[in-house]
């Protein structure tokens, strides 16, 4: 099973961001992105896009879907 939050934090971390530095480049709170990486809430798809287009992957690769 993918583990969302998991997926989310590690492209994160990858680009060297702190959740305050995300939060700002897609205009939501810190708190948000926190809720998102502990998997506390569900992550709206606009907001799927904004870090999929931001991290120049795709939505598969941004939640860690690997298509069989």
């Amino acid at each position: 099973m993918i583990n969302v939050g998991e997926e989310l934090k590690a492209h994160r971390t990858k680009a060297n961001l702190s959740q305050q530095a995300l939060a700002d480049y897609i205009k939501t709170t810190q708190q948000s992105i926190s809720r998102w990486e502990n998997n506390e809430v569900e992550l709206p798809l606009s907001i799927c896009i904004a870090l999929a287009d931001f991290y120049h992957i795709s939505l598969d690769e941004l939640v860690g879907r690997e298509i069989k």
